[in-house]
């Protein structure tokens, strides 16, 4: 267990470090990107690209492995369908996203950086997710 939690702590802190160093938990920056008729800000562009390396290597790691290092079995979802859920989901998720500029992990390392920024965030995505849980039980 406090091996799991390590593994957790170091993913999330080397996470939110690279949200910080990238400029990606400034929610400035986020909105520049999606800002296509004005002043666009390409930065979010190139974090996005600088991603795609490491998350391919890790997944030519992750299928030579026959178990992960802090688990019994792989929980890899298996791809499904487009259905309204998703759909609406991700059409809420951007909007959230372009009036905020955070969305859930810049989110919380936004606590750390500018605490009174991202708080009204944090505390609506809470509530958010409290109520998604209570009329979804089967996500619980």
């Amino acid at each position: 267990m406090i091996r799991l939690f390590l593994i957790a702590l170091g993913a999330g802190t080397l996470f939110g470090a690279g949200l910080a160093v990238s400029g990606m938990a400034d929610p400035t920056r986020v909105r520049g990107f999606l800002d296509l008729g004005g002043r666009w800000d390409p930065t979010l562009a190139f974090v996005m690209a600088g991603a795609i390396l490491p998350m391919a290597i890790a997944w030519l790691i992750q299928r030579r492995l026959a178990t992960p290092l802090a688990a019994s079995q792989f929980a890899v979802p298996a791809t499904g369908k487009l259905d309204r859920p998703l759909i609406v989901g991700s059409i809420l998720f951007g909007i959230g996203w372009g009036i905020a500029g955070l969305c859930p992990g810049p989110a919380i390392a936004g606590l750390a950086l500018n605490p009174s920024a991202a708080l009204v965030f944090v505390i609506a995505m809470v509530v958010g997710m409290t109520v998604h849980r209570s009329f979804n039980r089967s996500t619980a």
